[in-house]
C-alpha cells in the first residue's frame, strides 16, 4: 500500500471511513464529499474509494463499486454498478468518466430515467430507456447512442422509440432522434429517419401525428397537421385534409395571445369538391383588444362559400346546425359611471331548404350610451340610450313565413331607431329587507324607408314605466340527515305598471318574445329588443330558500318558486300572428339545484300551466361523479309549442365509466321522442395502460332536417410522446359533461403556471 508524508497522506480503513468523510475543495464548484468502505489518496490531488463508494457535490450523487476523483480536473472515474442521481435524473451503468461540476463525461452501457413536470393540469412525465453510450454534455444535456426511449414503467415495454442517436436537452424540454423507429406491442408503427419531440407534452414545432377517420358524407378522412410554435404566445397550424369522396381540403389556424389582445384566424379551402362540384372555402377571424384601461374592442368576422358548407364538411353538431354567421366589430369606452359603444354588424345566413329562416337585420351602425349614478340626493339615476340603423339588401324577400304588422307586410322595411330611457330609483335597505321603487320614461323615435302604403316614415313612442321591488331575508340553523346547516328564506314581491301604447305600426327589427324564466318574471318587458314595450299591471310573487354550509357559507342547495299575477289583459302583441295573454296568472315556475347527496348534483326547472293543467316546459338534469374520469349524466327536456303540441321532448344520457382492467366506456344517447329520431349518439371505449391510452369512438348526429352523418375515431396516445390517429377528445368533452382525461390529475393537484397566458390544446 502506497504511503506519503503524514501531512499529505490520507489512508482510511473500513472501520473509520464513514465517520471521517474527506471534504475536498476543487478549483471551481462546491466541495466534494466522498464516503466508502475504504478511501485512500493524496490531499489536493486525488482520492480513490472502493466498497459502497459514494461521491456528492451539490445535488449530484455518484455511487459505484470503485471510484477515483482527480482534484485538478474535478474528474471522477467510476466502475462497477455505477449510479448517478441528480434532481429527477437517474443513470446507471458499468463505467463512468465525468467532470462533476461541468457535468461533462461519458457513461457506458447505461440505463436512464428522467422525470420532468407535465403540462399544466397533468402528472409529471417520467422517461426511461437504455443506451450503449450516454454522453453528458453539460447541465441537463445528453447524447445517447443505440438507445431506446419510453414512458412505460420498468418491466413494461408496450411502446418504445428505438434510435441510433438521441439528443436530449432538458433545458428546452426537447428530444431529437436519428435513425429511429416507433414500436408498439412489438409492431413497428413508423420509421423515423429524423424526429424531434417535446419531453413533457409541451407545444413544439413539427409534424403532428396524422389523424385518420371517416364520415358518411365525406368518406375516409386523413389529416396531416404541421404545427409551428412561433412564440410562447403565438402558433400556426397548417392541416392538409384528404377526404376520399370529396378531395383535398387545406386548413390553417393562427392563434395569438398577449396581455392587451388575443385572437385567432382560421381559413379552410377546397379547390374542387367532387361531390358538390364547386369550389369551397371558410374563413373565421376573432380578435379582442384592450387599447387602454377605458377603451377596448373586438372583431368577429365569419364567411363560408355556400349554405351547406358545415353540413357537408364538419363533424360537430353545434357547427352543422349554424344558420347565421356574424360579421361584427365593436368599440367600448368605459368612463367609470358611464359606458359608450360603437358597433357594426352584418350576417351571412345559411339556408336549409327543409327549414328556411328569415335573415336578421344588419346593424350599420349602432351606438349606445349608458350611465348610472348612485346616491344622488338619495336616488340612483340611470340613463340608457341607443341609435341604430337597420338595413337589408335592396329587393330583399324573406324566405320564411309572411309576418305582418298592423295588417301589412313590413319585412322589407329599413330605417333608424333612436331610444332614450332615463330612470330614477330610491333604494331603501335595512338589515334583512329592501324596497326599491323606480320610475322611468322610455322614448323612441323611428325614421323608416321602403314602407308599405299606410305606414308613416316617422313614428314616435313614449311609454312611462313604474315598478316597486322588495324582499326579505330570514335565516335559521337547521339540521338535515344529522348534519348542521344554515337555511335562508327569501320572499320577494315585484310590481310593474306600464300603460298601453299602440305600437301596431312599428316594424320588427330585432324584437321577439323573451324566454319565460325566473329572471324574466322580474323584468320590465316580456319582449326582448326595442320595438315592443308590453303593457303591464302585474305583481310577481316569488321565494327562494338556500341551504348553506355554516363554516364556509358555500351554497349547497337552492330552491325557487315564482308566479306573475295580472290585473288586466295584455294588449300589445308582437305582430298580427301572435296572440295576446288573457289569463290572470302566468305559468308557475319552480327550480331546484345543488348537491342532493354525496357525489350527486341536480339541476331542474319546471314551468307549469295551472289553467290547462299541463307542463309547458320541464328540464331535469342529474350528475353522479364520485371521482375524476367517472361520471354519469341523466337529462330530460320537454317544451310545448304554440300549438300545444310538444315541440321538444328529449332524453339525454351520457357517461364515462371504468369497466375494470384499465378499460372505460364512454357514451351519449340524445333521442327526440317528438321526432322519433336520434339527435346525437356516441359510443366507444378507452383503455389506460399507464404509459399509453387507446380510444375507439363512433359518433352519429343529425346534420339537417331528415339527414344524419357519422364519424369514427381511433386514437393511440403515447404518454409524454405523441398521439396517433383521429382525435375524439373535443367530441368527448362536448358530449359528456364532466368528462376527464384518463392521464389528467385532479384539479386540486394542478400546478400554477407563471405565464400570464395559457393556450388551449
Amino acid at each position: 500500500m502506497r504511503r506519503s508524508a503524514p501531512v499529505l497522506a490520507l489512508l482510511f480503513c473500513a472501520a473509520t471511513a464513514l465517520a471521517q468523510e474527506p471534504r475536498l475543495k476543487p478549483p471551481s464548484g462546491a466541495p466534494v464529499t466522498i464516503s466508502a468502505d475504504r478511501i485512500e489518496g493524496y490531499a489536493n490531488q486525488e482520492a480513490s474509494a472502493s466498497g459502497n463508494a459514494v461521491l456528492r457535490q451539490d445535488d449530484v450523487s455518484i455511487s459505484a463499486d470503485r471510484l477515483r476523483y482527480l482534484y485538478a480536473t474535478d474528474e471522477v472515474q467510476a466502475s462497477g454498478n455505477v449510479r448517478v442521481e441528480r434532481g429527477g435524473d437517474r443513470l446507471s451503468g458499468t463505467g463512468l468518466r465525468l467532470r462533476v461540476h461541468d457535468s461533462v463525461g461519458e457513461f457506458d452501457h447505461a440505463d436512464y430515467a428522467f422525470t420532468r413536470p407535465g403540462r399544466k393540469g397533468y402528472a409529471p412525465v417520467s422517461t426511461r430507456g437504455t443506451a450503449d453510450v450516454i454522453k453528458l454534455e453539460g447541465k441537463d444535456k445528453y447524447h445517447f447512442e443505440n438507445a431506446t426511449l419510453t414512458t412505460c414503467k420498468p418491466g413494461n415495454n408496450d411502446w418504445y422509440l428505438q434510435v441510433g442517436e438521441l439528443d436530449v436537452d432538458m433545458t428546452r424540454n426537447l428530444g431529437v432522434a436519428h435513425r429511429g423507429k416507433l414500436v408498439f406491442k412489438d409492431i413497428t408503427l413508423a420509421y423515423l429517419p429524423w424526429v424531434d419531440f417535446p419531453l413533457n407534452n409541451q407545444r413544439k414545432s413539427g409534424f403532428l401525428p396524422p389523424s385518420i377517420g371517416s364520415s358518411g358524407k365525406s368518406g375516409v378522412e386523413v389529416s396531416t397537421p404541421f404545427y409551428l410554435n412561433l412564440a410562447p404566445n403565438r402558433d400556426l397550424t397548417i392541416t392538409p385534409r384528404e377526404l376520399s369522396k370529396r378531395g383535398l381540403q387545406l386548413a390553417s389556424e393562427f392563434r395569438y395571445l398577449d396581455r392587451n389582445y388575443d385572437g385567432d384566424a382560421r381559413i379552410e379551402t377546397m379547390s374542387h369538391d367532387r361531390v358538390a362540384n364547386i369550389n369551397r372555402y371558410a374563413f373565421a377571424f376573432k380578435h379582442n383588444q384592450r387599447f387602454s384601461n377605458e377603451l377596448s374592442g373586438y372583431l368577429n368576422v365569419n364567411k363560408v362559400s355556400d349554405d351547406n358548407y358545415f353540413r357537408d364538411l364538419s363533424t360537430r353538431i353545434n357547427i352543422t346546425s349554424q344558420t347565421t354567421l356574424p360579421r361584427d366589430g365593436m368599440l367600448t369606452y368605459a368612463g367609470g359611471w358611464w359606458t359608450a359603444t360603437a358597433r357594426a354588424q352584418r350576417f351571412q345566413t345559411l339556408q336549409d331548404p327543409a327549414n328556411p329562416v328569415t335573415p336578421p337585420y344588419d346593424r350599420l351602425p349602432q351606438f349606445t350610451l349608458n350611465a348610472t349614478r348612485q346616491y344622488v340626493g338619495g336616488l340612483d339615476l340611470a340613463w340608457k340610450s341607443e341609435f341604430v340603423r337597420f338595413d337589408r339588401g335592396v329587393g330583399f324577400v324573406g324566405p320564411g313565413p309572411l309576418i305582418t304588422t298592423g295588417g301589412v307586410d313590413t319585412s322589407g322595411v329599413i330605417g333608424s331607431r333612436l331610444t332614450a330611457y332615463p330612470s330614477a330609483s330610491l333604494p331603501l335597505i335595512l338589515p334583512g329587507a329592501y324596497l326599491t321603487p323606480k320610475l322611468g320614461l322610455h322614448s323612441t323615435s323611428y325614421s323608416l324607408e321602403r314602407n308599405p302604403s299606410g305606414i308613416s316614415d316617422t313614428i314616435q313612442r313614449t311609454v312611462p314605466i313604474a315598478s316597486v321591488d322588495g324582499g326579505l331575508t330570514f335565516e335559521r340553523d337547521a339540521k338535515l340527515l344529522g348534519q348542521n346547516y344554515r337555511q335562508t328564506l327569501e320572499p320577494r314581491l315585484y310590481y310593474l305598471y306600464v300603460p298601453y301604447v299602440d305600437q301596431s305600426r312599428i316594424p320588427l327589427f330585432d324584437t321577439g318574445l323573451a324566454d319565460f324564466n325566473y329572471a324574466q318574471i322580474f323584468s320590465e318587458n316580456l319582449f326582448n329588443g326595442g320595438d315592443r314595450i308590453a303593457d303591464a299591471n302585474q305583481l310577481t310573487i316569488a321565494a327562494t330558500t338556500r341551504i348553506l354550509s355554516p363554516s364556509s357559507g358555500q351554497e349547497l342547495l337552492k330552491a325557487t318558486v315564482g308566479q306573475r299575477n295580472y290585473f288586466h289583459n295584455q294588449q300589445v302583441a308582437l305582430n298580427d300572428q301572435t296572440p295576446v295573454r288573457t289569463d290572470k296568472t302566468s305559468d308557475f315556475l319552480a327550480a331546484l339545484s345543488g348537491r342532493i347527496a354525496n357525489h350527486w348534483t341536480l339541476d331542474s326547472a319546471v314551468q307549469y300551466n295551472p289553467h290547462r293543467n299541463y307542463f309547458d316546459r320541464l328540464g331535469i338534469g342529474a350528475r353522479f361523479q364520485p371521482e375524476m374520469s367517472k361520471v354519469l349524466n341523466l337529462g330530460y327536456r320537454f317544451a310545448r309549442g304554440s300549438d300545444q303540441v310538444a315541440a321538444l321532448n328529449q332524453i339525454d344520457v351520457s357517461a364515462q365509466w371504468p369497466l375494470g382492467g384499465g378499460w372505460s366506456g364512454v357514451g351519449r344517447y340524445n333521442y327526440s321522442l317528438y321526432d322519433g329520431r336520434l339527435i346525437e349518439g356516441l359510443g366507444g371505449f378507452e383503455y389506460n395502460a399507464g404509459c399509453w391510452i387507446g380510444r375507439v369512438v363512433l359518433q352519429r348526429f343529425a346534420a339537417a332536417s331528415g339527414t344524419s352523418t357519422s364519424a369514427f375515431f381511433v386514437q393511440l396516445e403515447l404518454n409524454g410522446f405523441s398521439r396517433l390517429g383521429s382525435n375524439p377528445l373535443e367530441t368527448l368533452k362536448r358530449n359528456i359533461p364532466g368528462y376527464g382525461r384518463l392521464n389528467q390529475i385532479r384539479p386540486d393537484q394542478t400546478r400554477s403556471d407563471s405565464l400570464p397566458f395559457d393556450f388551449y390544446e
